[in-house]
């Protein structure tokens, strides 16, 4: 099993920047893909990026393209969502996730294990 505990959300005003930290216990950490998807109120889980098991690869959801940057160091058995230039939109509670294997997809349901989540709050 994998352990993940999400931390780094918040309120914060348009424009303004947050970083989440994602830290995994369990298994090696290296295994696994990252991803991190989020869900607001009313709506359906979303995409938001995917890091690959040594972080050469990542991908982003067109919505956070440019803005979010996706990173981890498996060293400390931690990943990373450096959120800039924030808008009211992105207003979700945050989630990252686990794939083993050695993809990095956007599908949800191809993921083992999640965290608990934290609430990003974007005031305008």
């Amino acid at each position: 099993q994998v352990q993940l505990v999400e931390s780094g959300g918040g309120l914060v005003q348009a424009g303004g920047s947050l970083r989440l930290s994602c830290a995994a216990s369990g298994r090696t950490f290296s295994d696994y893909a990252m991803g991190w998807f989020r869900q607001a109120p009313g709506k359906e889980r979303q995409f938001v990026a995917v890091i690959s098991r040594m972080g050469w690869s990542t991908a982003y959801a067109d919505s956070v393209k440019g803005r979010f940057t996706c990173s981890r160091d498996n060293a400390k058995n931690t990943v990373y969502l450096q959120m800039n230039a924030l808008k009211p939109e992105d207003t979700a509670v945050y989630y990252c996730a686990t794939y083993y294997g050695t993809r990095w997809p956007q599908n949800g349901y191809e993921y083992n294990y999640w965290g608990q989540g934290t609430q990003v709050t974007v005031s305008s």
